[in-house]
């Protein structure tokens, strides 16, 4: 329970209810039913605050995040975040929040960020190839919407776990990128549904976040290698 002791700045706490309250006035405006998008969005943009933090309380809220999220997928037969969220990214929060909580840094409220290797991103470049070209496969079996989109989320999402798992700063580009997919496909539910406005608004959020979650995380870095330097 002590690596979840978080302090925030108030930079942070600006951006975080910043994106909380947007996301609670679109869901106001747009939503006509459905708590559980509102609940969602919540954890979620709260997660990646936390996670900016490098503190391992962060991945806990991405696997409920997860969850509910496939739930959602589901119902607008987006089987490949469904399958994605649920069989991918909550099983590989749950060996980050292992791996989080096993690498601490200092006093343990932050991980230890991991320098990746070529080597290793060749090899994340080749597993990436290879899980898009069976998703494909899986997500036009089950006659998933935007296949070509959904497919590249894959893709995406795969990248960002994988990283996340291995502490390294680019799993915030990667869920970036992640975003930037989620906006355009839920943006593409929304004309013919304005109830999904509020998930397109909240991935844009979660795409600020993350955006600042990188930044956080760099300098974190160069914070450590400082201190591992000077020692």
């Amino acid at each position: 329970m002590k690596n979840f002791n978080i302090r925030f700045t108030k930079k942070e706490l600006f951006l975080w209810f910043f994106s909380m309250s947007v996301i609670i006035i679109s869901f106001l405006i747009f939503s006509k039913d459905g708590i559980i998008t509102l609940v969602a969005s919540l954890i979620g943009v709260t997660a990646i605050i936390i996670s900016a933090k490098g503190n391992p309380f962060g991945q806990l809220l991405i696997v409920i995040f997860s969850i509910l999220y496939g739930i959602i997928s589901f119902k607008c037969a987006y089987y490949g975040e469904m399958i994605t969220y649920l069989g991918m990214t909550a099983p590989m929060a749950v060996v980050a929040l292992i791996s989080w909580l096993r690498n601490p840094y200092g006093d343990g409220k932050e991980v230890k960020v991991n320098h990746i290797r070529i080597k290793e991103v060749l090899f994340i470049l080749a597993m990436s190839v290879i899980v898009t070209i069976i998703f494909y496969f899986i997500l036009d079996f089950f006659n998933t919407a935007n296949l070509i989109i959904s497919t590249f989320s894959v893709m995406t999402s795969f990248d960002a776990v994988y990283l996340s798992f291995r502490r390294s700063a680019y799993f915030s580009l990667a869920y970036a990128l992640n975003d930037v997919v989620l906006v355009i496909l839920w943006g593409l539910v929304c004309l013919n549904d304005t109830s999904y406005v509020s998930v397109t608004v909240c991935f844009m959020m979660f795409l600020i976040n993350d955006i600042y979650a990188f930044i956080s995380w760099n300098r974190m870095e160069k914070r450590q290698n400082q201190q591992k330097n000077a020692v």
